[in-house]
């Protein structure tokens, strides 16, 4: 691991899955405490997938949970798939039943897709309309997430941006239905503006299976992989990397 990329880029390598959640659970525990006592509210943009079901888990153990004033927490699902609430694959499920159904969250403030799998295109316009009514913003302002986690996939998408789909060149929407040629099958995700206009962008990753492509994500050329499109362009914006030790082995 060569310190300057640790440093330019902000990677912290942790040596076990274990470390790396804990870890991101304490970083969420800093930025709630930080954004509570600077603006009154901590507004939270939550991933699906595999690697942050740990840190869900590990965010809703008391020691842990009980640092955080969860009335003041806002949580929004960064991206989801077009099934049911009911499904295993269901992002919202998930982060409901790892970390939503533990801690003293009021309900008003969990701010769910309602039936993404009837009509996606017109979930994602009541999506944003949904963010549109709760940041209250003037104009062409974008939404400040306090924390937007993100994950990294094995093809180098992040949220539901993948390789060759459309919502890679949305520049206006902040949440939109998504079509994954690939996969056959539409998605539904926050958008490159609003995750880069983000305080604090997470990248949570684990797995030696993905470690070829952490490595060309931070140190090959850029645009190669939807993930190298996320920056922290907003002024008061910074970008993490929290990996483990085997997605971290080739850099």
């Amino acid at each position: 691991m060569h310190s300057s990329l640790m440093e330019t880029k902000n990677v912290s390598v942790f040596e076990t899955y274990d470390e790396l959640v804990k870890a991101t659970a304490e970083l969420f525990v800093r930025l709630a405490d930080e954004s509570i006592k600077a603006r009154g509210r901590f507004i939270t943009s939550l991933s699906g997938g595999n690697t942050p079901k740990g840190f869900y888990a590990r965010l809703a153990e008391k020691e842990i949970a009980s640092q955080v004033d969860w009335s003041k927490v806002f949580v929004f699902f960064g991206d989801e798939r077009t099934v049911a609430y009911q499904s295993p694959d269901s992002n919202q499920r998930m982060i409901t039943e790892h970390l939503l159904s533990k801690v003293p969250l009021n309900r008003e403030n969990v701010f769910a897709l309602i039936d993404p799998d009837m009509d996606p295109k017109q979930t994602a316009i009541d999506y944003e309309r949904t963010m549109h009514e709760f940041f209250r913003l003037a104009g062409d302002e974008l939404p400040e997430f306090d924390f937007m986690l993100l994950g990294l996939g094995d093809d180098g998408h992040t949220a539901s941006l993948f390789p060759g789909s459309p919502a890679l060149q949305e520049t206006q929407r902040w949440f939109v239905e998504n079509k994954v040629e690939k996969l056959n099958t539409v998605r539904l995700t926050t958008t490159f503006p609003v995750i880069n206009n983000s305080r604090n962008i997470i990248f949570l990753a684990s797995g030696k299976s993905k470690a070829a492509v952490l490595k060309d994500v931070l140190t090959g050329p850029e645009g190669k992989y939807p993930s190298q499109n996320v920056r922290a362009e907003n002024g008061n914006g910074k970008l993490y990397w929290y990996v483990d030790k085997d997605i971290a082995s080739e850099l």
